[in-house]
């Protein structure tokens, strides 16, 4: 395993894919070669296949890591052992359900937010939702990036390395304010445990689960929710949609259009045909 990893590393390296993905590439491979005991060139369609019904019928993994397993394999034996196979047919992915998020009311966010006790994590919280922040993003801002002379905030290397620009909303600025003049931090807004290191998105889980379990509200709340919450509090006043897929990075607009079939002012709001039914006797 030793030269073939090395290999994929280089590849995925020309590639300029994310070190969190090479990371999850490499490790998805070598449990898929430690399942067999064998290194991967010695293994073709027919263990691949056997190792896919294994992680749907025995591990019973869910749709999403099974993709990465699939994501990860695909790369390993197109670019890394350039084998000429169809690969919809010898490495499969398996459809991913038309899931909805559940989104958090304006009262339900703010009841959230102010469940939260420790001043750090209150203020990372209310980027994801101020700013329509990823978790990864949130904690891995810097305070020049911060420009309250022009209002937004610069969102560096988000998913897909790529740079952005979004709203910085006055009682936003006011939060990071309060945070900067109370401890002052060098370079990273949020600073971690470890020094030159910011604060770990596992760090940030536990306390928005934390908050969750104080909060009471019965919706299942994430880091992740508060960002679903931006987008659809903002289609719900109006704002349009291209805007929004901007502010979110969103590369396609399909992927911020399915928040049309969250927002109620947009769906719900059409009167039911039962109303319209003339009243009973």
């Amino acid at each position: 395993m030793t030269t073939l990893r090395q290999r994929m590393t280089e590849d995925m390296q020309i590639r300029n894919l994310s070190v969190h993905t090479q990371v999850t590439y490499k490790l998805q491979v070598s449990l898929f070669a430690r399942y067999f005991n064998k290194s991967p060139e010695l293994l073709g369609p027919e263990e691949i296949r056997a190792y896919q019904i294994y992680l749907t019928n025995e591990r019973k993994l869910a749709t999403g890591s099974i993709l990465v397993v699939t994501s990860a394999l695909r790369f390993l034996y197109k670019v890394t052992l350039k084998k000429d196979w169809h690969f919809d047919d010898i490495i499969p992915a398996p459809k991913k359900p038309q899931t909805l998020p559940v989104v958090l009311s304006p009262k339900e966010v703010l009841q959230f937010l102010d469940s939260i006790a420790n001043v750090k994590h209150r203020a990372i919280l209310s980027c994801c939702y101020g700013a329509g922040l990823r978790i990864s993003e949130a904690v891995r801002l810097t305070a020049p990036a911060i420009d309250s002379s022009r209002m937004v905030i610069r969102v560096e290397q988000g998913k897909g390395q790529k740079d952005r620009y979004v709203m910085l909303s006055p009682r936003l600025l006011e939060i990071l304010r309060a945070w900067w003049l109370r401890e002052r931090p060098k370079h990273w807004l949020f600073p971690g445990n470890l020094p030159d290191l910011h604060i770990s998105r596992h760090a940030v889980n536990e306390a928005c689960q934390k908050a969750h379990r104080l909060c009471r509200i019965p919706k299942p709340i994430t880091p992740h929710s508060l960002r679903h919450a931006f987008a659809v509090h903002l289609l719900a006043s109006g704002t349009d949609i291209r805007k929004i897929q901007l502010l979110l990075g969103h590369r396609s607009l399909t992927t911020t259009a399915r928040y049309l079939r969250i927002a109620t002012s947009k769906v719900c709001s059409t009167t039911s045909p039962l109303d319209l039914l003339p009243s009973p006797r």
